[in-house]
């Protein structure tokens, strides 16, 4: 019988995983292999190196769009094997870097024009993925002087994600994006990701995504009058208060994000709230609940004059669908929409919450 950790993340965690890189029979065989948590992790990196080794022969042999495949596979394998995963430190900061290795290897050779920036912060950098549409992407964020006049500048997405979610999970969702003509930046902010890995995570999110935007502030390739944000599960509460406090934002799109996070807390699942003490500094878990409290939108929300797009699923288990609503219900100009059988960020249907993201922050940044 599986352990009571490892019965959650398989019960809880399949639509995600599937949803966001992750081949549903690599799901089915991995997780039928393992029967307790401390084995979770390991045997997604077995994974991620079997396809890392396979994404190199490939490479070798001339085949780059298989390869580019195989080591976006990877980057997925070797994320989700430590997203929620704390039991070793050291091992979850090698999956880390693994993941970010191996998607850096996937954009190399499908969209060559991507570019990873790091931004400096508080004495460190955040790490954030830079992507434009197909057919219109300069091979860098800064091109050539001459160059600059000839294209003109998109609309901007910043993608922000969860407490656990980081650049590997958003290849889909920057496509959805970029087929509607707008560019992406996918940011990993304190206590997130590799920046997770020198900073805690921090409750006033508009200040690291301030500093991201003062960096690309003279990038001509981006419309800096055309600026939306879209941020899933506890990117969900962070998109919302950057926009109160950020008037360069236009339009906000919010999945599964809660109201006040210290309210979920009880309900929250142990790897969840291990990882949130983890990614915050806390001390030990009382100070976990009270840092986690500090994740409020009262007060804040209210202040939200920019159209704000919130969704979730009514079967969420992670975030009560309720909590989400009321971040639609304080703010000033608010679309709510509740999807019948949803789970949590929608995952086990993310046709539908991606592509309504993307029409309405299209309409909102192109209007």
């Amino acid at each position: 019988m599986p352990d009571t950790q490892l019965d959650t993340a398989i019960r809880n965690w399949q639509a995600r995983m599937v949803a966001n890189g992750v081949d549903v029979n690599d799901y089915q065989r991995v997780a039928g292999s393992v029967d307790t948590w401390e084995d979770w992790l390991p045997a997604w990196e077995g994974l991620g190196d079997r396809l890392a080794a396979e994404a190199a022969d490939a490479e070798r042999a001339g085949r780059k769009e298989t390869a580019g495949e195989l080591w976006r596979r990877a980057a997925s394998a070797y994320h989700f094997g430590k997203f929620v995963w704390v039991v070793d430190i050291e091992l979850h900061g090698r999956a880390g870097r693994k993941a970010a290795d191996a998607l850096g290897n996937a954009l190399r050779l499908l969209d060559p024009s991507a570019q990873r920036l790091e931004i400096p912060f508080d004495g460190a950098s955040m790490v954030a993925i830079y992507r434009r549409p197909a057919g219109g992407a300069p091979g860098s964020l800064l091109p050539p002087p001459r160059q600059r006049a000839q294209r003109r500048p998109l609309p901007l997405v910043v993608i922000i994600p969860g407490l656990d979610s980081t650049k590997e999970e958003f290849y889909e969702t920057e496509a959805v994006l970029h087929q509607r003509g707008m560019a992406t930046l996918t940011l990993e902010g304190p206590g997130q990701g590799e920046t997770g890995l020198a900073l805690p995570l921090r409750h006033d999110y508009e200040v690291p995504v301030g500093v991201a935007l003062d960096f690309i502030r003279d990038v001509d390739t981006v419309d800096h009058e055309r600026i939306g944000l879209l941020g899933v599960s506890l990117g969900g509460y962070y998109a919302p208060r950057v926009a109160a406090f950020e008037p360069r934002v236009r339009a906000v799109a919010a999945v599964s994000g809660p109201f006040n996070f210290g309210a979920c807390w009880d309900d929250l699942p142990q790897m969840t709230r291990e990882t949130f003490q983890h990614t915050s500094l806390a001390r030990d878990p009382d100070d976990a609940r009270r840092r986690a409290s500090e994740l409020d939108l009262a007060g804040v929300a209210v202040r939200i004059e920019q159209p704000l797009l919130v969704m979730t699923g009514d079967r969420d288990r992670i975030i009560p669908w309720e909590q989400t609503k009321r971040i639609a219900d304080e703010a000033q100009n608010a679309t709510w929409k509740l999807y019948a059988g949803g789970t949590h960020v929608v995952n086990n249907m993310p046709y539908l919450y991606r592509n309504l993201a993307a029409d309405w922050l299209r309409e909102r940044l192109t209007a």
